[in-house]
């Protein structure tokens, strides 16, 4: 579980994130969703400790975020952020091989190479393995960078926007091969959305910003009704019913 209590981060005396309470369910998806500015990426990153916070506690598995060691930490969780620089004359192998340096600290192992190749296979990078990150397109590498996250092999996944750079054939295949994680791998995986209906579709938990603050949380049910959406986005929003799940329609 992930538990926040009177999280807060103040950038400015106007612009001020928090407090932020909330508690994520251990296993499963967790979407956060809500309008530009609404403090998803700030939280996220405050979770995953790149990000200090200015008051409040986190715990990740009855972790402290904030004093436990970063050695420690670093087999917890494992983050990635909207902005990515890694040197574009690595290969996707040696990339993803970044993700194992907690465990590793350089010096790769059988062990280590094993799950190196099982996070190339589960998101269908093997063809592409051995080539270089410039080489690539957009949505390959995010994969690429996705794939590197998983081999850090933490029972908490932290995703920042994974669909960027993602068309829509790759959006859903991303947003499944995530399911697979929380399912088939028993990874908690938390991601930042801007597609409400990848969270109804796929999402266990949905967790609503607005203001920086968490305005809702629940199932896909709970929190896919026209009053919470159109609220939640200042925009006016129905419901219809899809083939698998609700859908929105705000457009």
């Amino acid at each position: 579980m992930i538990t926040l209590q009177q999280v807060r981060k103040d950038y400015s005396s106007e612009v001020v994130i928090g407090p932020v309470d909330v508690e994520i369910p251990a296993r499963g998806l967790t979407a956060l969703v809500g309008p530009n500015g609404a403090g998803k990426s700030t939280t996220l990153t405050m979770i995953g400790r790149l990000l200090g916070m200015d008051s409040g506690t986190i715990e990740i598995a009855g972790y402290d975020v904030s004093s436990t060691r970063s050695s420690d930490l670093a087999k917890i969780v494992s983050i990635l952020r909207q902005e990515n620089h890694f040197i574009t004359r690595l290969t996707v192998r040696q990339l993803v091989g970044f993700g194992r340096f907690p465990h590793s600290k350089g010096r790769l192992t059988a062990e280590d190479e094993r799950v190196i190749s099982e996070a190339i296979d589960f998101l269908h990078l093997d063809e592409l393995e051995n080539r270089y990150l410039d080489e690539l397109s957009g949505g390959q590498r995010q994969r690429a960078y996705v794939a590197m996250v998983l081999a850090q092999d933490t029972d908490y996944v932290l995703l920042d926007e994974p669909l960027n750079n993602l068309d829509m054939r790759h959006s859903v295949q991303m947003m499944q091969h995530l399911r697979r994680a929380a399912e088939e791998l028993g990874r908690t995986v938390v991601i930042v959305l801007h597609d409400i209906n990848f969270a109804g579709k796929y999402a266990d938990y949905i967790c609503a910003m607005k203001d920086g603050q968490v305005c809702e949380f629940g199932t896909p049910a709970e929190v896919m009704r026209p009053e919470i959406l159109s609220r939640v986005f200042d925009t006016d929003v129905r419901i219809i019913d899809g083939p698998d799940c609700p859908l929105a329609v705000y457009y």
